[in-house]
């Protein structure tokens, strides 16, 4: 059986740690039993990214990590790097919006498009 693959995306200031732990929880419940969970996200060292990475090596969760290459790609590296994540697949997109974040909706919205179900949270 594939990995489930659940790609997270959310603003860097997003401080509801509860709220991406309750999400990560219930969407391992979803996958079901026995299948492998790998988490996929920007690397950001703060906000959503941090914590969903941090939940899934508490969890002792595979993690698929894509920071973005700001050197390269400047301004628009961020998109990229979303963009990315989203062409290589995944189950489910669980993304936390705070203030609006441009790259989080950004992604989300790519999610959608690639026909990837997204579950949102804002603040």
């Amino acid at each position: 059986m594939k990995p489930y693959r659940v790609l997270v995306t959310g603003s860097r200031d997003w401080d509801d740690v509860e709220a991406i732990w309750q999400a990560m929880n219930q969407t391992v419940r979803d996958a079901g039993t026995g299948r492998e969970i790998v988490v996929v996200h920007g690397a950001c060292p703060r906000g959503a990214d941090w914590h969903a990475d941090r939940w899934a090596r508490l969890a002792d969760v595979k993690t698929e990590r894509h920071p973005a290459n700001w050197q390269i790609n400047g301004k628009r590296a961020g998109f990229i790097r979303n963009a990315h994540m989203v062409n290589l697949g995944a189950d489910i997109c669980l993304a936390f919006i705070r203030n609006g974040s441009r790259g989080a909706s950004h992604t989300a919205a790519l999610a959608e498009q690639a026909g990837i179900p997204v579950r949102r949270w804002t603040a």
